[in-house]
């Protein structure tokens, strides 16, 4: 009888140290399953976060192409109005040429034709001013596109990133 009383006591100290070492084990599984619900609430805000950024940087890059094809329309027009001047810019020419022909029959033309010049000139400088303008504010235009280009790339890139350490955070958590 002595036997069975410590085989007993024996056998309830090994349950004892066996509910120990359970209560252990449910307490670390417990704080790690609390630890990746709080990574994950945490990783889902900075994931609509993301998207938020995300959201707002395509209304913007549509923004900047709707700038710009307004600017290459631009363009298209100036180039339409140098043609436009560049032929009137040769009637012109054609014109002062024939005045010098006739320069010896008639001086007083030749004032005439020499104010309508002067103002041809200033007209394709203004003109040339104009187009060096637009093609200025075309470039910066092409440069601003670029760099939204390239943070958007970014952007992606983080986005990319953050969705990848997420899964495999997800696969870490499914495999446990």
């Amino acid at each position: 009888m002595k036997f069975l009383a410590y085989f007993n006591s024996l056998g309830v100290l090994a349950l004892a140290v066996l509910c120990v070492i359970q209560w252990a084990v449910n307490r670390n599984l417990n704080m790690e399953n609390a630890r990746l619900d709080l990574n994950g609430q945490l990783q889902a805000r900075k994931i609509e976060e993301l998207q938020k950024t995300i959201a707002g940087d395509k209304a913007d890059l549509d923004d900047f192409r709707k700038r710009l094809e307004k600017s290459e329309a631009a363009v298209k027009e100036s180039e339409e109005k140098v043609v436009k001047v560049t032929a009137e810019r040769d009637e012109a020419a054609a014109q002062r040429d024939a005045a010098a022909a006739t320069r010896d029959r008639a001086m007083a033309d030749r004032d005439a034709y020499k104010a309508d010049l002067e103002k041809w000139v200033d007209a394709v400088k203004q003109r040339d001013d104009a187009l060096r303008k637009e093609g200025d504010e075309v470039v910066k235009a092409s440069k601003d596109r670029n760099d939204a280009v390239e943070k958007f790339n970014d952007l992606a890139n983080k986005y990319n990133d953050v969705v990848k350490a997420l899964n495999a955070a997800q696969a870490k958590l499914a495999g446990k």
